[in-house]
């Protein structure tokens, strides 16, 4: 197979495991795991498989203590809080909404770098920019009397959490190796899930979960009946693990951008696996809207076109 195609191939895969995952996580979140434990034990999960990955291709793990200021950030905002806000947003609001808001992330990416960094953006941000909130207040607006005022907060927070992942994560993968740097990101996050399980209740430690609680599939997959155990199993391998991995490698053949641009399909992904799943429907007008803020996001994310962009986990 052609490089290239394989290359297409595996954002491809990425991104409908991501997509999966996030009806996975929807079910662990209704079946008794709370959005910060379900954060942790990815965390931790995610840390503990990409080690392996590390050891066994040889890279080389330690980083320079200049960058340890970026990495806390990384870690602790742009992957620990990120994987909480998230958690919440899709066990409160729609699924495929809670992502569209999310991936809000490469137009504040790209204000930032404007307002703040002074680097050069191409014009094309502003249409964006309009075209972006025109589209989600046609998604939003036919059924906001409806939708969880917290869990849009929490799907606009995780959107600025995973600018500071875009932000923080382009610096690092810059002149780093992109699986040390997750790792490394995600070995800080476990180990504030940790620290936090200590002062907060809601957070349950690993070692206190009930891996063996009962969850029943929808009806659309059958119905079966299966451990939380091997769900959680799932969102740490298929959903973080191995899509993460298939995006970076994927970069060694495509631009980093053209990855990017691509992901955005996942928004899309995470609403077919919704409707299929949980029965949460969209109207015409609403997929018309959810098109417009893909197609405005896309625009703000190629206005930063020449900036590496590190694969995205959800």
């Amino acid at each position: 197979m052609n490089r290239t195609r394989l290359g297409y191939l595996l954002v491809l895969v990425g991104v409908v495991a991501f997509s999966v995952n996030a009806g996975v996580s929807r079910l662990v979140l209704t079946n008794g795991i709370g959005a910060w434990t379900l954060a942790e034990l990815r965390a931790i999960g995610a840390a503990v498989l990409l080690l392996a990955v590390i050891l066994l291709t040889r890279r080389r793990l330690p980083m320079g203590r200049t960058h340890w200021p970026a990495l806390l950030l990384y870690g602790l905002v742009g992957l620990g809080l990120l994987q909480s806000f998230y958690f919440e947003a899709i066990a409160r609001i729609p699924i495929g909404l809670a992502i569209l808001i999310e991936y809000l992330a490469p137009l504040w990416v790209a204000l930032w770098a404007r307002f703040v960094r002074r680097q050069p953006v191409r014009r094309t941000i502003w249409p964006a920019l309009v075209i972006t909130f025109a589209g989600l207040a046609i998604v939003a607006g036919a059924q906001f009397q409806g939708l969880d005022p917290i869990g849009l907060a929490y799907a606009f927070g995780a959107s600025i959490c995973f600018a500071v992942y875009f932000l923080v994560g382009e610096r690092l993968v810059a002149d780093h190796d992109p699986f040390v740097v997750s790792f490394w990101g995600f070995a800080i996050a476990a180990t504030g899930w940790i620290v936090a399980a200590v002062f907060v209740p809601q957070i349950v430690a690993p070692w206190a979960v009930d891996y063996s609680t009962p969850v029943t599939l929808p009806v659309a997959l059958g119905a079966v009946v299966v451990p939380i155990g091997l769900l959680l199993a799932w969102v740490i391998s298929m959903g973080t693990v191995v899509p993460f991995g298939s995006e970076t490698a994927a970069m060694r053949w495509v631009p980093a951008t053209v990855v990017s641009v691509i992901a955005m399909l996942e928004p899309v992904g995470s609403a077919a696996v919704g409707w299929w799943w949980f029965d949460e429907r969209l109207t015409w007008l609403q997929m018309v809207g959810a098109l417009l803020v893909l197609g405005g996001i896309t625009m703000a994310l190629l206005s930063r076109a020449e900036h590496p962009v590190p694969a995205a986990i959800e």
